[in-house]
């Protein structure tokens, strides 16, 4: 009797808990204390993309930066201290920008709802927009994340590398609660490539030759850049395709179509772009609920702690 009631008292734990995970995030978080918040974050989205091409690109790269290191707590906004480099002036994060974007965002916000919606929240409803507005899938996100107060440039080292291998992807995905369904669905997502390209053997070498050539020099300007495929404007699977023949962009990229574990969800996501949408949005929610912090405030600027 004593251990059947230690098992009730387990399992009745383990659903209490559970329940409080889920209720962590909501859809309708600021429905009631603000209901305009994800019409201000779409308008400073679209208003930004009007007038660069390359604002999708960045923010779905910022959302992955920053919930990849330390959960999705706008740890990547914080600008860096005298006493502190923050995660933005660490080498993988260098050339991430448009964080002006959030900043927009987060002003109006503070105009319509003051102190009620969070920096990390702002990301995670910017990534979604710049998805559905390149014509990519449309989903509800979670919102009730908190802005976390640390941020560090040496924890950037945790990001992973366009050098690694599969096993290294997978690996680094894996610490994160991310599978390899996770890890293929993501990697498509809208990102800038910069000088340092990595060849990979099984590369096409016209079109490596091809993409050196469109490389900013380095040091030089650090905006300059490529997208990874040709329809670089549009969210499709064209990645997919282009990694069926040979023409990935990193090493890390053309990789996934080369290992067994992967290459088959590769040819599964190129053939059915409705396939990889559906568990894009998948992986975005999963990568969205990663490590969130209950004892976070909401930031009154996003690049500084209150």
């Amino acid at each position: 009797m004593v251990a059947k009631n230690l098992v009730c008292a387990i399992i009745l734990l383990l659903l209490v808990s559970l329940g409080q995970a889920e209720a962590a995030l909501n859809a309708h978080y600021y429905d009631q204390t603000c209901p305009q918040a994800e019409k201000i974050i779409l308008d400073a989205v679209r208003n930004a993309s009007m007038h660069d091409p390359k604002v999708p690109a960045r923010i779905l790269r910022m959302f992955f930066h920053d919930c990849f290191i330390r959960g999705c707590d706008a740890s990547v906004l914080l600008d860096s201290t005298p006493q502190n480099k923050a995660e933005k002036d660490g080498p993988p994060n260098i050339s991430v920008r448009s964080f002006y974007v959030i900043d927009d965002a987060k002003a109006e916000l503070e105009k319509a709802c003051p102190h009620t919606v969070s920096c990390a929240d702002i990301i995670a409803i910017a990534a979604r927009d710049v998805v559905t507005m390149s014509g990519g899938p449309y989903w509800n996100v979670l919102k009730g994340r908190k802005d976390g107060r640390v941020s560090k440039a040496s924890e950037t080292r945790s990001l992973p590398a366009p050098t690694f291998n599969v096993t290294q992807l997978i690996q680094s995905f894996a610490q994160r609660g991310l599978g390899v369904q996770d890890l293929v669905a993501l990697s498509a997502r809208l990102r800038n490539f910069s000088s340092l390209l990595d060849i990979d053997p099984s590369m096409d070498l016209d079109f490596a030759e091809k993409l050196r050539s469109k490389c900013p020099k380095p040091n030089k300007d650090r905006n300059a850049g490529q997208f990874l495929d040709s329809t670089s404007s549009a969210f499709d699977n064209n990645y997919y395709k282009q990694l069926t023949v040979g023409k990935g962009v990193f090493g890390s990229d053309q990789s996934l179509f080369g290992d067994f574990r992967t290459k088959w969800i590769v040819e599964s996501f190129a053939i059915d772009q409705g396939l990889f949408f559906k568990e894009f949005v998948n992986s975005m929610v999963k990568l969205g609920n990663v490590s969130i912090i209950e004892n976070g405030e909401v930031r009154l600027k996003c690049g500084v702690v209150n």
